[in-house]
């Protein structure tokens, strides 16, 4: 079936890729596994062969009958995964284990959707296999002081350890991309950075502030806000590319119930 474009469809067919993947993932028969996005299958036969119950979320409405007469043991949710109450769809006494070749024009809302289904239901995240496009991976597990450092990598890491595990080339899909992608998995913390929701809140807001005006003074894009600077270890004297998770945290904490 062809692709389209719509839907940001580029299938997976390279089988070492694919290989790859599903060893990294390991998984059980006891596993509870959600593919976002499986397209034609190529992941999903490997994984029914272990785990025949999976779930799989699927957007297309011409992908779903075919999925459901190939597999006919796995869950299909026949939804734009953008749009789906994960914490009812999913059963929260389970523990979950995600994996997708995730849309590129969704990723960044996608990833996001998974820190607030993991901040809603915590305990229940196990990790995540994703390929995304790699700018996209790279901006996910940047580090401060690189151009790809921002909101989606702050907010993705405050809940997650992130491994930029291979990058694939655009002959491993039909159609072929115009971009190299990567593979990440993500896995959340042993022990939470931050288990108060306000707190969460006041993180996106600051970064949100600091990166729409990341060639400003930290203090000068925050100014909006009611920072007390002189008790604040982090300068604000500083860009938002240079600010450690740690320094938003605390400018977080600072905010309080504002």
């Amino acid at each position: 079936m062809k692709a389209r474009k719509r839907f940001g469809q580029h299938f997976l067919h390279d089988e070492h890729v694919i290989n790859r993947i599903i060893a990294g993932m390991a998984v059980t028969d006891t596993d509870h596994v959600v593919e976002i996005g499986p397209g034609h299958g190529a992941l999903t036969e490997h994984l029914v062969v272990v785990n025949p119950t999976l779930t799989v979320i699927e957007i297309d409405r011409d992908l779903t009958p075919l999925l459901a007469a190939r597999f006919p043991s796995i869950n299909i949710i026949h939804a734009d995964v953008l749009r789906v109450d994960l914490a009812q769809a999913l059963d929260p006494q389970r523990r979950w284990r995600f994996v997708g070749n995730l849309p590129y024009n969704i990723s960044s809302p996608l990833l996001l959707k998974l820190a607030e289904f993991q901040r809603q239901q915590p305990g229940t995240f196990v990790d995540g296999f994703f390929m995304l496009q790699r700018e996209m991976a790279e901006r996910v597990a940047a580090q401060p002081g690189t151009k790809a450092w921002g909101r989606l990598s702050v907010m993705m890491q405050v809940q997650f350890d992130i491994q930029h595990w291979f990058d694939v080339g655009p002959e491993s899909f039909d159609p072929p991309p115009r971009v190299w992608s990567s593979v990440i998995r993500i896995c959340p913390h042993a022990e939470p950075l931050v288990t108060d929701t306000q707190v969460l809140r006041n993180l996106d807001k600051v970064v949100r502030a600091a990166f729409a005006g990341r060639r400003k003074t930290l203090s000068n894009s925050l100014r909006q806000l009611p920072l007390d600077w002189d008790s604040c270890e982090q300068s604000g004297n500083v860009r938002a590319d240079d600010v450690p998770l740690s320094g938003y945290l605390e400018l977080a904490q600072q905010l309080g119930t504002e």
